[in-house]
């Protein structure tokens, strides 16, 4: 059957983490409810979330602001894992050296499995859907998931979810209708945020 109706699938990276990534902060766990009261009134069909505990407490923290009634998923395609890694000659020559360290850093020594666990994500998270009515889902996820699904929308090269930077509990949402392109309707949106709450999780040098 060819998917007939338009996917909405909102897009948040965890709230601010503690320094061990264990649990989230007092300011993280302020900003997972924000984000809550925000997404209150959208019609959401399911939350999904990574196996971390950063990004599970702030899937609990925002579901606890919904209506009753909507699933809450842990899967570990919505997790923390390098998506892809690029080759030698995709990479601008003037930031290869660097963002191949970066990638390098990153890697948990395993070279399969994060490519392998993106793909099931945009299989499972992105286009359109069956049926006749849109369907809303939000992903609680990590920086480079939020990317990588960023780049996928925007129908990027590969590499390039490297420099897409996503700030803790921000907002992304992509439209995903039969027939049309991905469109980004928002991102990394921060509006549900005081001035004091936002850009936590963002290269410094990159903070506004």
């Amino acid at each position: 059957m060819t998917a007939s109706a338009t996917r909405y699938l909102y897009v948040a990276r965890h709230g601010e983490a503690s320094p061990d990534e264990t649990e989230l902060t007092e300011r993280g766990r302020l900003q997972a409810a924000l984000l809550g009261e925000r997404l209150r009134s959208t019609p959401l069909s399911a939350v999904h979330h990574g196996p971390l505990p950063r990004a599970a407490q702030t899937a609990r923290l925002i579901h606890e602001r919904l209506r009753p009634g909507i699933p809450l998923r842990a899967e570990e395609p919505a997790g923390d894992y390098v998506p892809y890694i690029p080759g030698p000659q995709e990479l601008p020559e003037g930031s290869a050296d660097r963002l191949n360290a970066f990638v390098e850093q990153a890697l948990d020594g395993d070279r399969t499995r994060g490519p392998e666990l993106a793909r099931t994500a945009l299989a499972r998270f992105t286009g359109p859907v069956d049926g006749d009515e849109p369907r809303h889902e939000l992903v609680v996820t990590h920086a480079f998931l939020a990317a990588w699904l960023v780049r996928d929308a925007l129908d990027a090269p590969a590499w390039r979810w490297l420099g897409l930077n996503h700030a803790n509990a921000a907002l992304t949402v992509i439209r995903y209708t039969p027939g049309r392109p991905a469109a980004l309707v928002m991102v990394n949106d921060m509006g549900h945020l005081p001035p004091d709450l936002r850009w936590t999780g963002f290269p410094p040098e990159l903070r506004v």
